[in-house]
């Protein structure tokens, strides 16, 4: 658990440095690394994108992924079509689509988001392998995460020093649009803005966000938990620390 303001020194930590699986939490990186290259000129955010079920292995071969094992299904609508890479994003962080994850790491490179990661001063975490991918994962290629690097990622994006100060505010609306709102945002009072992103998966359960209150400067918590077998409790555990991680708003 790591909880601070963007950019500052961390006030409060738990195991911030432990790796977790990072299950859909690698999808952050994404993000910044479409919104980083949108900066560069080397990716047209509003140019159609093929929706396609194929892609390229991190072992150099193909894979397709399974529309069972993914929480969106807007965009596999559109399979055979295309879509622009900025609804790609929003999909894959306000639904979590796997899909978009994957045709936009098609886009982008594991490269760029390695940069990402890089920007924003990460030191655990690694995205690398799509989702699905399960040739590279049996070869030992992970996805992972900690919760100092989901802060220091978060922190730069609210900070707006992972991009340009454009590019982070278009993400910010994009994680403010997240539609699983039952760990992190489900400990923040209603009506208090909270741009987030989680992650689960068996025995995995993540979140991370930037909060923003009225009356308190904007604060950064990102919250890993692993090991714990069911979710709903998990969800439970996560919404209990952004609720004290609230009430110590005004003095982080």
């Amino acid at each position: 658990m790591v909880l601070g303001r963007p950019g500052a020194p961390p006030a409060r930590t738990r195991l911030p440095d432990a790796p977790h699986a990072a299950a859909s939490m690698m999808k952050l990186s994404v993000l910044v690394a479409l919104y980083r290259a949108g900066d560069a000129g080397t990716a047209d955010l509003d140019a159609p994108v093929p929706v396609v079920n194929d892609f390229a292995s991190a072992l150099g071969s193909r894979y397709t992924a399974d529309p069972g094992y993914d929480n969106e299904h807007a965009v596999w609508d559109r399979l055979g079509g295309t879509a622009p890479a900025r609804w790609l994003a929003r999909r894959m962080i306000a639904g979590s689509s796997n899909l978009a994850t994957n045709l936009l790491l098609g886009v982008l490179g594991l490269p760029a988001v390695a940069a990402a990661w890089r920007a924003a001063g990460a030191t655990g975490s690694v995205t690398g392998r799509g989702i699905g991918d399960l040739a590279a994962e049996a070869a030992g290629i992970r996805n992972t995460v900690t919760a100092a690097d989901l802060a220091r990622l978060l922190g730069g994006i609210a900070a707006g020093t992972v991009a340009t100060a454009g590019s982070c505010a278009e993400m910010l609306d994009v994680l403010a649009a997240q539609e699983h709102r039952v760990d992190l945002a489900a400990g923040v009072p209603a009506g208090v803005p909270v741009a987030h992103k989680n992650g689960w998966i068996t025995g995995v359960r993540h979140s991370a966000g930037v909060v923003l209150p009225g009356d308190a400067p904007p604060y950064v918590l990102a919250v890993c938990t692993t090991g714990c077998p069911d979710d709903g409790g998990a969800c439970r555990l996560i919404a209990r620390v952004s609720r004290l991680a609230y009430a110590l708003r005004g003095s982080l």
